[in-house]
């Protein structure tokens, strides 16, 4: 299957940013300060004023989304890939700022959220991409830095085959000021069995 390119403003955003605008191929975009995506687990509050710019996800391809990790500087500053059926059911796969450190991770929400997240510090600088197929009643969620392997982070259950959308996305739940500069968003081949790695470009 031939990669597809999604243009940037072929995309809905759900909550639109404070900015977001082109430079050469990039898209430069500026998280409002208190967005987030979060469903009541352990917090109990409901928040969905994250910035996902959306397009229909077809179950048969694969999307992609990449980021340049550069100026993450606060706590939970985010970015990544959103995969989206509605307010109470969706995935975010990226990296954030937890401890002070870049990690690695997924929030899978059904209802309620829950959250996975391994440190991933010598990714700092680099372009990250995140990538997420459907096989059966499940997304595999992969990720990699640079030209590397990919690494395989999640498997979620996700069986809504109808009105789901996907895209990048990025929150700065505790400052104002986070600029992401997204790099690439693309249509592939899906995975084609769990512990065959995908193929990839590299970004540079």
């Amino acid at each position: 299957m031939k990669k597809r390119i999604i243009a940037w403003e072929d995309g809905t955003w759900s909550t639109p940013p404070v900015a977001a605008h082109r430079h050469g191929d990039a898209l430069i975009v500026t998280a409002e300060e208190r967005s987030d995506y979060w469903e009541r687990t352990l917090y109990g509050f409901r928040h969905d004023t994250g910035h996902a710019l959306l397009v229909p996800w077809d179950p048969a391809e694969a999307v992609e989304v990449t980021f340049l990790l550069e100026g993450f500087t606060g706590l939970y500053d985010q970015a990544g890939l959103m995969v989206w059926h509605g307010p109470q059911q969706w995935i975010k796969a990226g990296v954030e700022i937890s401890d002070g450190v870049p990690s690695l991770g997924a929030v899978v929400t059904d209802g309620y959220s829950d959250w996975s997240l391994s440190p991933v510090p010598e990714w700092a600088g680099q372009p990250v991409t995140m990538r997420a197929s459907r096989l059966s009643d499940g997304v595999i969620l992969r990720a990699r830095a640079g030209g590397g392997s990919w690494r395989t982070i999640r498997v979620a259950r996700f069986a809504h085959n109808d009105a789901v959308h996907a895209g990048p996305f990025t929150c700065a739940p505790t400052r104002a000021g986070l600029d992401v500069t997204f790099v690439r968003w693309l249509m592939t081949a899906p995975d084609e069995e769990l512990h065959t790695q995908p193929p990839h470009d590299v970004i540079v």
